[in-house]
């Protein structure tokens, strides 16, 4: 299994593509959060949004919950709006990508 830096890079650029096909601007992914006592941070900056997530000690679905909703805030969606990009966003991590299907 590969490791978990590696998985986060491959999700954080599955996602990345996926919001922008949702029209959303993706933020930028990193680990871990400054703070020790969160999961999850969200930075605002002249120049773009970062989402840090805490891998370490964690399950992998949590990791993905919190860079998933980390694109949602980081762009204010909300509502029904909100629903739709997250299921998007689920598909994009949930489904496997075209190597990983050739390999199989």
């Amino acid at each position: 299994m590969e490791s978990t830096s590696i998985r986060f890079a491959g999700a954080a650029r599955d996602l990345g593509r996926s919001a922008r096909l949702c029209g959303l601007t993706p933020p930028a992914f990193t680990s871990p959060p400054r703070r020790n006592d969160v999961s999850r941070t969200i930075r605002r900056r002249a120049n773009g949004v970062t989402v840090a997530v805490a891998l370490r000690d964690r399950p992998w679905p949590a990791v993905l919950s919190d860079m998933i909703e980390g694109i949602l805030v980081a762009n204010e969606a909300t509502g029904v709006q909100a629903d739709q990009i997250r299921s998007a966003l689920w598909l994009a991590v949930a489904a496997p990508t075209t190597v990983e299907a050739e390999a199989a």
